[in-house]
């Protein structure tokens, strides 16, 4: 196993252990805001738009881990539903970029209030105050682990 080689064993078993959480987490939070209408990956890209003036769709794929088609998918249904819009890259009219429109940004903004509302109160409901301030050191130790 050469993840283990050299490596303490803490550290590989703080490894999985942050992989396996955070994967779960993500998962939770992100079905915090799903509406009905639209897929885990297409409001994903919504939230990954928001603060863009606009992303390519390989942009899109190489950021949510997709294939190129499957990103394309995922767009066009988007587009259809009136959430995003394409235009020409001013910079370089033979690219398209995905941009938010007015009801793609209010949907993206509820999706994203909806899942720190649901984080903050689970928090609440089940950590005490001495956890949740654990939770915040672990994620200064988190943060530095992903600072270039």
């Amino acid at each position: 196993m050469s993840e283990t080689r050299g490596t303490s064993p803490s550290a590989v078993r703080a490894s999985q252990e942050v992989r396996a959480v955070i994967g779960r987490l993500r998962r939770r939070i992100r079905a915090a805001s799903d509406a009905d209408d639209i897929s885990l990956p297409q409001a994903s890209v919504l939230a990954r738009l928001i603060g863009n003036d606009g992303l390519t769709t390989s942009d899109l794929a190489t950021a949510e881990g997709m294939r190129h088609q499957s990103m394309t998918a995922t767009v066009a249904a988007l587009a259809e539903r009136e959430l995003v819009e394409r235009r020409r890259d001013p910079g370089d009219g033979r690219r398209l970029l995905i941009a938010l429109t007015a009801e793609g940004r209010r949907r993206a903004e509820e999706g994203r209030q909806a899942r720190g509302e649901w984080l903050a109160g689970e928090l609440q409901k089940k950590c005490t105050e001495e956890e949740r301030q654990t939770v915040i050191a672990a994620m200064a130790v988190l943060e530095r682990l992903v600072r270039d």
